[in-house]
């Protein structure tokens, strides 16, 4: 293989994608290691290599004796082309061994257009798409992440689905298939089946998902892989907890990662400072999914701050609220690091953001920016969504009025002050009071876009950005589906599709021609849907009763926070 390789590297754009050897990458001996597992996400290197969700495996499995694991990510176009032209199996980073020679295979399905990504690398391994095709001696394919909490689109795929939290989880798998090694692969599933938070479609009637309890307690990785190019986060990663206790109603994350738990300031000032020595950045992300929620996050900061600063370490806190902002907490931050910020307002208008539970005022939106300005800010990104339940013209007009205000309060300090809007369509979610909405149109969409690209047209200092209207289209088509979503995913992948989610790859027409061809109707999946309606999550308990999504979506509608 390495000859091969060796002949194809120089062809391809960024080569290192495909050679391992990172800082801290493990490499252990193949034939000396039982128990195998392959360990992908289905996109480039560069995004892969940013997900803590494979570092944390990697780092945990590798750590075991009996067991290795080893990585490979979705090949680029022109190395998909060299590969099948050369008849190169995918292959791992490490021991550049064939994906199909591992035992255990597992795919960390963060979003919906990853799922033709995932499909493709099945194919280049030379192995069948649906489970029920595979052979026997074929690896066990699973898949862990966000995604799976509608698992229906995807069920046909896998030979089974870890729901939640996988650090304690992964261990019992591996112990279970050790256990059950020589057995068949149907005799492995059953048993496998047994553990908490896994789904195996067929066999599995209802599951509980799976949740650390004690953070903690809970591995961390401590020696991170350092990757070979730049990627899209490149810089040490520190969970500062799990959770969130806003509950906006839109968010899937919000409602089905409850409770909130945290990781102690001392743990994680132990942790920050291992991760920086283990790996040389000069960049520590506090990441969570609001990291200014976190309850000492001010003392976190400081402690961090002073103690990094001697290193010229930047701190990152992504997914901060306005209305908690401090000026002691930025002024921290801006010890070491870029004064650039990122907030979500979500909504231009007060009423939305009731609707949205989005806890969250004018009053407190314009004093937190004023502040952030204040402390040496220069650069803001907001965040907001269109066509969230509810919303009026008035609404995302709204959006343009908020984000001018901000611009100005800015300039007072500044006058080169710059803010960037952001601008994403509301995607219905399961496990979430609107996962019975329904989702605009495309054409609604590229309405809403227009009317803001015009509005803002008329201020300078604003910088508009917004996500592709066919992708959310997609995504919403996807993120309600069934198991006959399987089949438009398939007839896509088909069609040619790949690489969904970069803008300069994706392609809108093999997704038309695969709606065309699977009878998918669409109206079907992003219609409005009846409180009372069976839908393909049900079975899936993420430990919030369907009463309490119902009731929280009445409040909605009735402009109640």
């Amino acid at each position: 293989m390495q000859n091969l390789l060796d002949k194809i590297l120089p062809k391809v754009s960024k080569p290192a994608r495909y050679v391992g050897g990172e800082i801290n990458s493990v490499k252990k001996d193949w034939d000396k290691v039982p128990l195998k597992i392959l360990l992908s996400y289905p996109d480039a290197y560069e995004i892969g290599m940013s997900n803590l969700g494979i570092q944390i495996l990697y780092d945990l499995i590798n750590q075991k004796e009996d067991a290795l694991a080893e990585r490979t990510f979705a090949p680029w176009p022109d190395m998909e082309a060299e590969m099948r032209q050369n008849q190169l199996p995918l292959f791992s980073l490490e021991n550049q061994r064939p994906a199909k020679d591992f035992d255990l295979w597992g795919f960390s399905m963060q979003h919906e257009l990853t799922y033709t990504n995932f499909l493709n690398m099945l194919d280049l391994a030379g192995l069948k798409l649906r489970a029920k095709d595979r052979a026997e001696s074929d690896p066990i394919i699973f898949a862990g992440g966000p995604g799976t909490l509608n698992p229906a689109p995807l069920a046909p795929f896998f030979d089974f689905i870890l729901v939640g939290d996988a650090e304690d989880a992964i261990l019992e798998i591996i112990e279970v298939y050790k256990s059950n090694k020589d057995k068949s692969k149907s005799e492995k599933l059953a048993a496998l089946a047994k553990i908490e938070g896994v789904y195996v479609p067929g066999l599995t009637k209802s599951v509980k998902m799976r949740k650390v309890t004690d953070l903690n307690q809970t591995f961390c990785p401590t020696k991170p892989l350092v990757p070979n190019i730049d990627v899209v986060h490149g810089r040490a990663v520190l969970e500062i907890m799990r959770g969130c206790k806003r509950g906006c109603r839109f968010c899937m994350a919000g409602y089905t990662l409850k409770p909130v738990r945290e990781r102690s300031p001392e743990n994680l000032l132990n942790y920050a400072k291992t991760l920086i020595d283990n790996t040389g950045y000069q960049e520590l992300s506090l990441v969570s999914l609001s990291s200014s929620d976190y309850s000492k996050i001010e003392e976190l900061a400081k402690k961090l701050a002073d103690e990094l600063k001697k290193k010229k370490i930047n701190i990152a806190l992504p997914s901060l609220r306005l209305n908690n902002f401090t000026i002691n907490l930025i002024q921290d931050i801006l010890k070491v690091r870029s004064k650039n910020l990122t907030v979500a307002p979500e909504a231009g208008t007060q009423r939305l953001r009731d609707v949205i539970r989005k806890d969250l005022s004018e009053a407190e939106i314009l004093e937190g920016a004023k502040i952030a300005f204040a402390a040496g800010i220069n650069s803001l990104k907001l965040y907001f969504m269109l066509g969230l339940p509810t919303e009026t013209e008035e609404d995302v007009k709204a959006i343009c009025e908020l984000s001018q205000k901000i611009l100005k309060i800015g300039r007072e300090v500044n006058k080169r002050t710059k803010v960037t809007v952001n601008l994403s369509t509301f995607v219905p979610k399961p496990h979430t009071p609107f996962q019975w909405e329904k989702q605009i149109t495309l054409e609604e969409t590229l309405v809403k876009q227009n009317l803001i690209k015009h509005t803002l047209k008329k201020g300078k200092g604003i910088d508009l950005r917004w996500h592709q209207a066919e992708l959310s289209y997609l995504e919403g088509l996807l993120a309600r589906g069934d198991e006959q979503s399987a089949d438009l995913i398939e007839a896509a992948w088909k069609a040619g599709a790949r690489f969904d989610a970069w803008g300069d790859q994706f392609k809108y027409e093999p997704w038309q021609k695969a709606i065309e061809t699977s009878g998918i109707k669409p109206i079907d999946y992003l219609r409005e849907r009846k409180p009372d309606e069976k839908l393909p999550w049900d079975f899936i308990n993420v430990g919030i009763s369907r009463d309490l999504l119902i009731r929280e979506r009445e409040k909605a509608h009735s402009c109640k926070k």
